[in-house]
């Protein structure tokens, strides 16, 4: 397993988001020596000012970028650059998605490989497993993935996933690969759909549902990033805190007004309300009616409890301060 004396120049893949945002702050104040390129086709909101710090606007498909590698010569590589399928569910959106989260993802790998980068750390997501009746009371990282039996819009997340597991194991003898599956990150800085059903008033709410949830606080998904540099080996590995909270008492915690509403309308009232009631994706219903706990003891081997600074209620009370 390589340490931090070992990586000297970092790619941070999806630096305008905000967890990248925090990872690269963490990990610059802890080791201000390792040089940091962060690259994004979105301008960034709010560049590091450091002279070890360099952001390029780039998509990481074309062939500059293979420029970059070769120049650079990345010894660790973070992957987090996963499209958010959030926002849109056209078919022209989900080929643009399948594009950027598959397509590009094994270019990054193979570009890895080929350039003879030490570590890559890749970001998917609990959402893999999908949110089904028969979910197990803790999923663990063997768990089939069945998110897009249901909605297909999850496809493009799958098919990343599965991509970099077999890619990892495949090449396990010569990169040392990570693939984080956390569950739902949130934080002020953390744009995405479980953040936004937090926080948008008068959010539909199931009345004959209460599915728990995990969450963890947006600065420990970074510290565990960082963790995993030194700490971690080869492997698949779910991120997320012991605690777990139901949706009605996390909506509840917020103080916000929700509208509670029998699942059976509710699937036929979200094809129809419109922005800003509901901007939520389809696949978030089936999240709102069957819980998907994921089991953490493969991360804990190698990081214990320590990462997980904030408890669920702290992480929603800062959540209310955005």
């Amino acid at each position: 397993m390589i340490g931090f004396k070992n990586i000297k120049s970092v790619l941070i893949i999806g630096a305008a988001g905000g967890l990248a945002e925090i990872t690269a702050s963490l990990l610059i104040k802890e080791h201000p020596e390792v040089r940091i390129t962060g690259i994004d086709p979105r301008p960034i909101p709010h560049p590091i000012r450091h002279e070890n710090i360099e952001y390029l606007k780039m998509r990481f498909t074309r062939t500059k970028f293979e420029k970059l590698f070769r120049e650079k010569q990345f010894d660790l590589v973070l992957h987090l650059a996963r499209m958010s399928h959030a926002d849109s569910s056209t078919h022209g959106k989900m080929e643009k998605r399948l594009d950027a989260n598959v397509i590009g993802t094994k270019r990054i790998l193979d570009l890895c490989l080929k350039y003879e980068v030490k570590k890559v750390i890749i970001l998917s997501t609990y959402h893999v497993y999908g949110a089904l009746n028969d979910n197990p009371t803790f999923i663990t990282e063997d768990f089939p993935l069945r998110a897009s039996i249901r909605y297909p819009e999850l496809r493009d997340v799958v098919e990343m996933d599965q991509l970099c597991t077999n890619w990892m194991w495949k090449n396990q003898s010569d990169i040392e690969t990570l693939v984080l599956r956390p569950c739902a990150i949130i934080g002020p800085q953390i744009q995405n759909t479980m953040t936004r059903y937090l926080t948008t008033p008068y959010a539909p709410l199931p009345a004959d549902f209460n599915p728990m949830f995990q969450y963890i606080h947006e600065f420990d998904m970074a510290k565990i990033l960082i963790d995993c540099i030194a700490k971690v080996p080869t492997g698949l590995y779910n991120i997320a805190p012991d605690e777990a909270i139901s949706v009605r008492e996390a909506r509840n915690f917020m103080g916000l007004p929700s509208i509670p509403i029998p699942m059976a309308i509710l699937y036929g009232a979200a094809k129809i309300i419109s922005s800003p009631l509901w901007r939520f994706p389809d696949y978030l219903l089936d999240y709102l009616k069957y819980s998907c706990i994921i089991d953490n003891n493969e991360i804990k081997k190698h990081i214990g409890n320590s990462a997980f600074r904030f408890s669920i209620h702290e992480s929603l009370e800062l959540l209310k301060l955005e």
